[in-house]
């Protein structure tokens, strides 16, 4: 693979993205906001770009893994933007959680531009973004795939095609991010009342994580609430999004989701309480009368 290939936005998951692009042989120019990311990709091998512009001029695919669809939009559409550089038949393959019927707008805007999108939301955490070991929902027109097919594989491990229209992707994606905000919320109450009612963490996590109560958030975001380690892998602010995103998807055709609106309101008095860019398992303070274990 020595295509060249590149990546916008070099957080938690780009970053890792990026990588496995190069490890599996692409040339791979990156951009991010924080020129100090892209100078470190560079160094490594590969090529920092000043813009999305410039990396378009470059690059016949092109991989944005920015936070939602304002940053998608400003880095398609705004000063610097790379639409307007990227030759036709490119492929835009939109990595971030947003709006299934923003996702399916794009591809529409892109298509009269020439330009092939593939709708492709990701899951599965730093670690694996970094080992290409993630899951990628993706959607979009056969000819796309056709273009980054061994791409995407580079990236994932595991690559859903699940339909041939932008939006399908970002729709499986709203339903993993629904119960994704429930389990953090619903594991950070059952941590809450465990420490409430004096039970040992350590001994409780040993428990529910061997026990039917586990699940894989609880396992996980636990694991940072007993060590007292609040670095952000995933942001209380996200679920703010996410979950609005989820509620605003389900409010269109007036369909119930009691669960996830209270999730909601945790995340979101999490942020207004001043935990918005700490870890989303600090949605756990939240929760009164508790001493929480520190970080040694």
């Amino acid at each position: 693979m020595t295509s060249n290939v590149g990546v916008i936005g070099l957080g938690a998951m780009g970053s890792g993205m990026a990588r496995s692009l190069r490890r599996h042989g692409s040339q791979v120019h990156v951009f991010d906001v924080r020129a100090e990311a892209a100078q470190a990709f560079a160094a490594d091998g590969g090529v920092a770009c000043a813009s999305p512009a410039e990396l378009a001029a470059q690059c016949s695919v092109i991989v944005s893994v920015v936070v939602n669809a304002a940053q998608t939009e400003s880095v398609l559409f705004g000063e610097g933007g790379c639409a307007a550089a990227m030759k036709r038949g490119s492929v835009f393959v939109m990595c971030s959680t947003v709006d299934p019927n923003w996702s399916m707008a794009l591809e529409a805007r892109l298509a009269a531009l020439g330009i092939f999108y593939i709708d492709a939301p990701i899951s599965g955490g730093a670690a694996k973004a970094a080992s290409g070991e993630m899951t990628m929902m993706t959607a979009g027109k056969p000819e796309a795939y056709a273009a980054v097919g061994p791409l995407l594989d580079a990236m994932a491990a595991k690559v859903y095609r699940l339909g041939d229209q932008a939006g399908a992707g970002s729709k499986v994606k709203i339903i993993n991010q629904l119960l994704a905000g429930v389990h953090i919320a619903a594991a950070a109450e059952a941590m809450a009342l465990g420490l409430r009612e004096g039970v040992d963490a350590k001994a409780l996590y040993e428990v529910i994580t061997h026990s039917a109560g586990n699940s894989w958030m609880f396992e996980n975001r636990m694991a940072h609430v007993l060590s007292g380690d609040y670095t952000p892998l995933s942001a209380v602010d996200i679920f703010v999004k996410d979950l609005g995103l989820v509620l605003d998807v389900a409010r269109a055709t007036k369909f119930p989701l009691p669960l996830s609106s209270t999730a909601h309101q945790m995340f979101m008095q999490a942020s207004t309480a001043g935990f918005a860019r700490e870890d989303d398992s600090a949605v756990i303070k939240i929760f009164p009368g508790i001493e929480l274990p520190k970080k040694p």
